[in-house]
């Protein structure tokens, strides 16, 4: 398993931008990362990004807000595609990028732990074991069976890690650490964070908190407007 990343630049097209020709202007003077081309602003998340990443690397991403860290997580999710250089990842990715993405308000608990799990590629001889593990570990008893928009939100975000976390990572990528439910449940939910993180061969992860980047990682990031920094 392996993540390897050369020049990457990720490039966004904004669209009827010639409306606020103002706001375009201060924007391109505080950043430099808007340009003009063929009648529409780009706007350049990502510039010439470089790094590689064996079993074992644990990498932090560092940078203020809009700094390209949730950007670089998406792009190596497979979310965005470069305008330049090369990515090329070898692994299985586990995304807790936003756990309560696809989650259906409208089904169960139970079918959302089923579809979920098709989502993730989880074969259907280990289904029965992910739901008995999401079930128990979720706390959610018999509210498993009424639908999703009937949970209060931390019930559904308990449901939603625990099926994120539910099968074992090979290429694990975090935007910022995971907090979820009252003060017992989060004590629970950091050990089997700690457990999934562990576990997993290549970890990227987005913090604000050097001190976390330097407890956790053993390779750091920084990113200043998209760009790295030595």
């Amino acid at each position: 398993m392996y993540i390897d990343c050369q020049h990457l630049t990720i490039q966004f097209p904004i669209y009827n931008s010639q409306q606020r020709s103002i706001k375009r202007s201060l924007l391109s003077a505080a950043s430099g990362r808007l340009r003009q081309v063929a009648g529409y602003t780009t706007v350049t998340a990502l510039d010439d990004i470089t790094f590689s990443l064996q079993e074992g690397d644990r990498l932090a991403l560092l940078g203020h807000n809009g700094c390209g860290k949730t950007t670089l997580l998406r792009a190596l999710a497979g979310v965005y595609s470069p305008i330049a250089g090369q990515l090329n990842v070898s692994g299985r990715i586990s995304s807790l990028l936003d756990a309560t993405l696809g989650m259906e308000p409208e089904l169960t608990g139970m079918e959302n732990i089923k579809l979920r799990s098709l989502l993730l590629g989880i074969p259907k001889q280990q289904l029965a074991n992910i739901i008995e593990d999401v079930i128990t570990f979720s706390e959610l008893a018999e509210f498993i069976y009424l639908p999703v928009r009937t949970y209060s939100s931390g019930m559904v975000l308990r449901l939603a890690f625990a099926i994120c976390t539910a099968r074992t990572p090979e290429i694990l990528l975090m935007d910022e650490w995971i907090s979820v439910g009252d003060a017992t449940f989060k004590a629970k939910a950091e050990h089997r964070l700690n457990s999934f993180i562990q576990q997993a061969a290549i970890l990227v992860m987005a913090t604000h908190d050097p001190q976390l980047a330097e407890r956790v990682c053993n390779q750091q990031l920084q990113l200043v407007q998209g760009k790295m920094t030595a």
